[in-house]
């Protein structure tokens, strides 16, 4: 049985860059994989804490084919280059349905991306592919519905299933928001070998507790193995809180081991903040997530019985993951970490998809989900989520460019004043952006042309 904590601790202290803690005896066995036992973490002068490794969350077994995996991957010979999208509908469908080029030794794993809006699933993803093909913003519900995207490196196909945020029915209604919002993740998790929590341990507000309909996600899928990964780590100053976190998100249960970790001496400020984290904020998540069972329009809610929702509403975690992970999504060293798990997880199967298979999503939903996240990325709160795209245009260009053009809707005037900009700046803006983000999925040199239209 596996069971791992890979820590990202601070790149100028003694210790390396992943650290792994948790409940094994054989200590030795997993020496290699620490460059320093015992290290004090500090910052600025202030004592901060002892990171002693309590125990070693993994198996012998484990590590040997995690050393296996990584010699192969030194030998430089198993590399390939990341897929593409062809900018061919029909092209991509074509390859889609082609049979897939399978060795005689393939292995397949479907893992399913969960967590709260914003918390970085897609950012995840695009790492792991090692190419952006999905929408990525600040701003929350960025991805509208499910979309899959294709690992395939050697013998080992990975499937990721991004997702949307879980939400609630009443902040659906409230924002006016897609219905797919709402059945895509509960659908996705129910065709997935392994599911995926992510937390955004940066936001002091939701980082002491898992999100409500993460809880319930996991409550009706107990049978589907479920790891812990905690995302921007690189954001929160005192290392030392991801323990604490770590801690109220397992409900200090790893792998059906406890955890122990040793107690550290901190300042009267520090014994207050878990406190503050659980104010108002959470207790405002918890009604909207506990009012959407009832209502019922998400089908999957209505699995649990009211006496199970109530007990979710009480618990901060899930004390049934399997491993846990301490990354940030945007570093391809954390996350090639996460990637050789997920290749030592795969199971004997055949494959799916054709290996040059990056994706299920046609060239024409790439285009809109970038121009989206543009749109997000330059626009005020409310106005990027009213506006509506229309693809007028998509043709190869006389010196092999790809020319589109997107009309872009908008509700009211107003609107469109700031889509456009000063002199056009903004929707220029907007354009040049996302042409040189399709041009690296596609491969080639794209035109976007960008129109601005009152929807009457």
């Amino acid at each position: 049985m596996a069971l791992r904590v890979c820590a990202r601790l601070l790149r100028d202290s003694t210790v390396s860059s992943r650290l792994v803690t948790g409940a094994c005896a054989r200590q030795e066995s997993a020496s290699w994989f620490l460059t320093a036992g015992n290290a004090a973490c500090s910052r600025g002068g202030r004592a901060g804490f002892i990171f002693t490794p309590a125990c070693f969350i993994t198996s012998e077994a484990f590590l040997d084919r995690l050393m296996k995996g990584k010699a192969a991957e030194a030998d430089g010979s198993l590399y390939r280059l990341p897929a593409s999208v062809p900018p061919d509908s029909a092209e991509q469908l074509s390859l889609l349905l082609r049979h897939p080029d399978q060795p005689d030794n393939s292995k397949v794993l479907k893992v399913a991306i969960i967590g709260a809006p914003n918390a970085g699933k897609s950012t995840l993803s695009n790492q792991l592919l090692g190419r952006k093909v999905f929408a990525v913003s600040k701003k929350v519900h960025t991805t509208r519905s499910r979309a899959m995207g294709v690992l395939t490196e050697d013998d080992t196909q990975i499937i990721l299933l991004d997702t949307p945020g879980l939400t609630t029915v009443s902040k659906v209604k409230r924002h006016q928001l897609e219905k797919t919002l709402l059945v895509d993740p509960w659908n996705t998790v129910k065709e997935a070998d392994l599911m995926v929590v992510l937390v955004d341990v940066a936001d002091r507000w939701m980082c002491s507790r898992l999100d409500f309909e993460v809880l319930k996600c996991l409550a009706q899928h107990p049978d589907i193995p479920a790891i812990l990964v905690l995302n921007k780590v690189d954001q929160v100053k005192a290392k030392d809180r991801l323990l604490d976190i770590t801690a109220e998100l397992t409900c200090g249960v790893v792998n059906g081991r406890q955890m122990r970790v040793r107690p550290v001496i901190r300042p009267p400020w520090a014994e207050k903040r878990p406190e503050m984290d659980s104010e108002s904020p959470l207790e405002d998540e918890d009604g909207g997530g506990g009012s959407a069972g009832p209502e019922g329009s998400a089908q999957p809610n209505s699995v649990l019985s009211k006496e199970q929702l109530k007990a979710l509403k009480s618990q901060r975690g899930w004390p049934h993951f399997k491993d846990i992970f301490m990354l940030s999504a945007v570093d391809r060293e954390d996350v090639e970490t996460l990637k050789e798990y997920f290749m030592v997880g795969a199971k004997p199967g055949p494959w799916q998809y054709h290996s040059e298979v990056l994706t299920d999503q046609s060239p024409e939903e790439v285009c809109t989900n970038i121009v989206r996240e543009k749109l997000l990325e330059c626009l005020p709160q409310e106005v990027p989520y009213s506006m509506t795209q229309l693809i007028e245009l998509w043709q190869d260009g006389e010196n092999g460019e790809l020319d589109i053009s997107v009309k872009l809707y908008v509700k009211k005037d107003t609107h469109m004043r700031m889509v456009i900009g000063t002199a056009g700046q903004i929707v220029a803006r907007i354009a040049r952006e996302a042409a040189e983000d399709l041009s690296r999925v596609f491969l080639r040199e794209v035109k976007l042309k960008l129109t601005v239209k009152l929807r009457k």
